[in-house]
C-alpha cells in the first residue's frame, strides 16, 4: 500500500468511527487519560476548523490523520473474557509532546475545539509524558489565580496548591497529542466519587510513576507508541464497562478490524496456527491471543460465563490506565 493510499485508509477509519456513537475514544498515556464518548441522541456541534471531530456539551474530540498515524487493532485477554481497542500509533521517535515537568501556563488555547473556548488560559500539568500533554483549561479569574500560584511546581509536589484545590475547581481537561485532542467538560468527581457517563479524565498516580506508555499486556508493535485509541462497541460490556447480553454482531465487526489493522502474527496464533522462528511477537502476547481464542468460542457457543464484580471492576481501572 502506498503511503497515501495507507493515509487515505487511516483517515477514512477514523470517520466512520466519529460517526458510530457506539464507538468510545481514548487519548492518553498509562496513568493519564481523557476518553470521549457520546448518547446516540445527544446534541453534537461540528468543529469551526478542518479537522475531524466534533464537541458536545460533555466534551469534545478533535483528530488529524498524521502521515505516520499507524492504527494497531488488539484484544487483551482478561479475567471475564477480553478487552478490545484500535490503538493510533505513532513512530516512538516523531510521537514526543513537550514533556514538561512542572505546572506550565501555555497562554490561551487558540486550538480548542469550540471557538467559545479560544480565549481561556491553558495550563500543562507538568506529567512528563512522552506523548501527551496534560492540560487544564479555565477562564475563571480564581482558578487562574490558584493554577498560576502552582507554576513552576510538580502537580503532586505536596506544596502545591493545586493538587487540593483541582476538583473544586473542576477546569476544562484537554489531553493533546500530535494526532489530535480530546476535551473534558464535566465536573471532576471528588474522592470516592465515580467517573461520569460521557467524557472524563484519569490520572493514576502510581501507574505513571512506571514510566511506561501502554499496559505490558497491550501488544504494541516494538518502535511504535499509542497516543489514543478508538474502542468499537464491545460484545459484552457497555462503555462503562457493565455487562450487557452478549452480541454476536459486535464480535464481528471487530474481527473485522482486528483482520485489517491487527498484527499478522498475533492472528494465526489465535487461529491455532504457530508463532514463526523470526516472529517479533512476544510469548505473553501469544498466550493472551490463545486465551482470548479459547473464550470467544465459548461465548459463542452460547454459554453463560457468570460475571465476577470484582474482576470487572479491576479491569474497567485497566482500560482506563
Amino acid at each position: 500500500m502506498t503511503p497515501s493510499s495507507q493515509a487515505e485508509a487511516v483517515a477514512a477509519l477514523l470517520r466512520e468511527a466519529l460517526s458510530d456513537p457506539s464507538t468510545a475514544w481514548s487519548l492518553g498515556s498509562f496513568g493519564a487519560i481523557a476518553e470521549f464518548m457520546r448518547d446516540p441522541d445527544e446534541a453534537v456541534s461540528a468543529l469551526p476548523d478542518d479537522r475531524m471531530g466534533m464537541a458536545t456539551e460533555r466534551g469534545a474530540i478533535a483528530l488529524t490523520a498524521c502521515p505516520d498515524l499507524r492504527p494497531v487493532a488488539y484484544e487483551t485477554a482478561v479475567a471475564s473474557g477480553w478487552n478490545h481497542a484500535v490503538a493510533l500509533c505513532l513512530p516512538q521517535d516523531d510521537c514526543a509532546m513537550s514533556r514538561r515537568g512542572v505546572v506550565t501556563e501555555l497562554g490561551p488555547d487558540h486550538h480548542a475545539a469550540r471557538e467559545q473556548d479560544r480565549d481561556a488560559l491553558l495550563f500543562d500539568l507538568g506529567l512528563d509524558l512522552l506523548a501527551v500533554d496534560a492540560c487544564v483549561r479555565t477562564s475563571d479569574p480564581k482558578a487562574i489565580a490558584c493554577l498560576r500560584s502552582g507554576v513552576g511546581q510538580p502537580l503532586f509536589d505536596p506544596a502545591n496548591p493545586i493538587g487540593r484545590q483541582l476538583v473544586a475547581m473542576s477546569p476544562h481537561r484537554v489531553f493533546l497529542a500530535r494526532a489530535g485532542r480530546i476535551e473534558v467538560y464535566a465536573p471532576i468527581p471528588g474522592p470516592g466519587g465515580t467517573s461520569p457517563e460521557g467524557p472524563h479524565t484519569h490520572v493514576l498516580p502510581k501507574l505513571l510513576r512506571s514510566g511506561r506508555t501502554h499496559a505490558a499486556t497491550t501488544p504494541i508493535p516494538a518502535g511504535w507508541v499509542p497516543c489514543a485509541g478508538l474502542h468499537p462497541a464491545h460484545p459484552y460490556k457497555d462503555m462503562m464497562g457493565q455487562r450487557i447480553d452478549f452480541d454476536a454482531s459486535r464480535h464481528a465487526a471487530f474481527q473485522v478490524l482486528l483482520d485489517r489493522w491487527g498484527d499478522p502474527d498475533l492472528l494465526s496464533v489465535k487461529r491455532g496456527g504457530d508463532l514463526g522462528s523470526d516472529s517479533l511477537v512476544s510469548s505473553r502476547h501469544a498466550q493472551g491471543a490463545r486465551r482470548v481464542a479459547e473464550v470467544q468460542a465459548r461465548y459463542l457457543r452460547g454459554e453463560v460465563i457468570e460475571a465476577d464484580p470484582e474482576a470487572d471492576e479491576d479491569e474497567a481501572v485497566a482500560d482506563h490506565a
